[in-house]
């Protein structure tokens, strides 16, 4: 009999070091005096412990949409993000259970991402292709006409991004006339009758140019692509449902640029573009393996034939102009698209503002140790919701900008640890 009672008390107390919980209250900030809509919140969780396995949020007692993420694929939750809007000169108290037991708890989708496989022997349609979440590839190999849409996309409901993968990596753009998610319908490319639905479509050609802020290399004069890699990986490291996180991976990259006496060895460089819910940028964060802080890279946007710039010269650059999104010889049952394109650069490591020439408006870049993060951005002319001259999009530069340069602030407090 003092033996049953022992076992199943051992048992009880195996299931209260399952059922540990941390409760955290984390205090948001507005600090403007103006509205704040889809803050993201990112709560760092290694000093939480690596053994979270769920978290629940809850703000004014009601759970709200939160979400957790392995970056590095070790098996444990690297981070915690949930969004925000705030009232101006306001503050909110949010909740936090993390638990280590359970799954990530489920929530509506407002992101979505997929890499695909063209499977050809398949003439139907795209549920006979292949989604696959990471592919590498070695030196020499070149998977772009292998992958339908040509890379990893991703979308939330305002906008849509695919990554080239080759050696271009340019960002390239999908636009919508209303807001929604429709990249697992269209895969990017929209037929007619879903034209005629009034689903997006592919609004920019990019061609060699850096798209929207692809990150390239610098020869002293005219930037330079990420040919000789000796493994570059694409990935999807997250499908929501708040934010999608696509990495680029350029392993033993041997840039030959005018710089190249400062840099003997090869790079190691990888490009994460984090999109959330209910914003129109995208977070770009660029890492390096190896001190990069005497290397010149570039990066910029597309000059969009006879389009309107505009420049801060502290950073902030857009163009507001239309094209045509494919060669002449194919652009029957297509039209001309305006879009309005914006970066916005961390000033210390902005080298120089190039002049804008036929293809580009760049910067040289440089001064990075091992990171470096920066943002970029896009609107359609085709939206209901948007914005619809260059007028009004450069003003939303501005007040973009600002809303970058001001983030909400975000305090965390460890309330108590307890077992259930």
């Amino acid at each position: 009999m003092k033996r049953k009672i022992a076992t199943i008390a051992l048992c009880g107390l195996s299931c209260c070091v399952l059922m540990a919980q941390k409760q955290l209250d984390i205090t948001v900030k507005n600090t403007m005096k103006t509205e704040r809509t889809a803050q993201p919140i990112v709560i760092n969780l290694a000093p939480y412990g690596t053994d979270i396995r769920q978290a629940i949020v809850k703000m004014n007692g009601q759970e709200i949409a939160s979400q957790l993420d392995d970056l590095n694929g070790d098996g444990c939750y690297d981070e915690l993000c949930f969004m925000a809007d705030m009232p101006k000169k306001s503050t909110t108290t949010y909740n936090v259970e993390l638990l280590n037991s359970g799954k990530p708890r489920k929530y509506k989708p407002l992101v979505y991402a997929d890499m695909i496989l063209l499977n050809k022997k398949v003439k139907s349609n795209n549920e006979q292709n292949l989604f696959i979440s990471s592919l590498t590839v070695e030196n020499g190999t070149n998977p772009y006409w292998q992958m339908h849409h040509h890379g990893p996309a991703f979308e939330n409901e305002l906008v849509a991004y695919r990554i080239y993968f080759d050696h271009r990596q340019t960002v390239d753009l999908y636009g919508k006339y209303r807001k929604g998610l429709e990249l697992k319908e269209t895969q990017f490319y929209t037929n007619k009758q879903q034209k005629e639905a009034g689903y997006g479509d592919d609004v920019l050609w990019v061609g060699n140019t850096f798209g929207l802020g692809t990150m390239r290399g610098w020869d002293g004069q005219q930037p330079t692509l990420l040919e000789d890699v000796d493994h570059r990986t694409e990935r999807i490291i997250s499908y929501g449902p708040l934010r999608t996180i696509v990495e680029v991976v350029d392993d033993g990259w041997k840039d030959k640029t005018g710089n190249n006496a400062f840099h003997p060895y090869p790079i190691t460089m990888t490009t994460r573009y984090t999109l959330y819910a209910g914003r129109r940028d995208c977070q770009v964060d660029v890492f390096f393996r190896q001190a990069v802080a005497n290397h010149q890279f570039s990066t910029g946007i597309i000059n969009i034939k006879n389009s309107t710039e505009y420049s801060d010269h502290e950073g902030l650059r857009g163009c507001w102009g239309s094209d045509w999104t494919v060669s002449a010889k194919d652009s029957i049952g297509h039209k001309r698209e305006t879009v309005g394109l914006g970066i916005c650069l961390p000033m210390k490591h902005v080298v120089s503002e190039q002049p804008a020439n036929k293809d580009n408006y760049p910067y040289v870049i440089g001064g990075i140790d091992k990171a470096m993060r920066y943002y970029i951005t896009f609107g359609s002319d085709n939206e209901t919701f948007g914005y619809h001259s260059a007028k009004d999009w450069f003003d939303y530069l501005q007040l973009w900008k600002k809303d970058l340069m001001n983030p909400v602030v975000v305090t965390e407090k460890l309330r108590q640890t307890k077992s259930e």
